[in-house]
């Protein structure tokens, strides 16, 4: 069993409000959770209207598999006309046996 894990640091230009950056971030967020089967969470730049991260985990038995997973997050996310993505990092753990 593995672990991956994306950090998707992302611009949102169009917002002049939290409201509506919440607005945003919660459209993406249920969007990637029901499209990818994966667990999503909003994981830093609360205040800030402009400026999210979001966090995105899948936990499978193969590496390459988690690997295509979030590769497809980030070209959806990369579709996404609401967002710009400014950095995204993917890590992948073993927990041990």
């Amino acid at each position: 069993m593995l672990v991956a894990l994306e950090r998707f640091d992302l611009r949102i230009p169009g917002c002049g409000s939290l409201k509506e950056k919440r607005h945003v971030v919660k459209t993406l967020t249920n969007a990637i959770r029901s499209k990818f089967n994966v667990s999503v969470a909003e994981v830093d730049h609360h205040d800030l209207w402009q400026r999210t991260a979001i966090g995105v985990a899948a936990v499978t038995r193969e590496g390459y598999h988690a690997k295509k997973v979030l590769h497809e997050v980030e070209r959806f996310v990369e579709r996404f006309h609401e967002v710009e993505i400014i950095e995204a990092e993917l890590s992948i753990h073993y927990p041990e046996d």
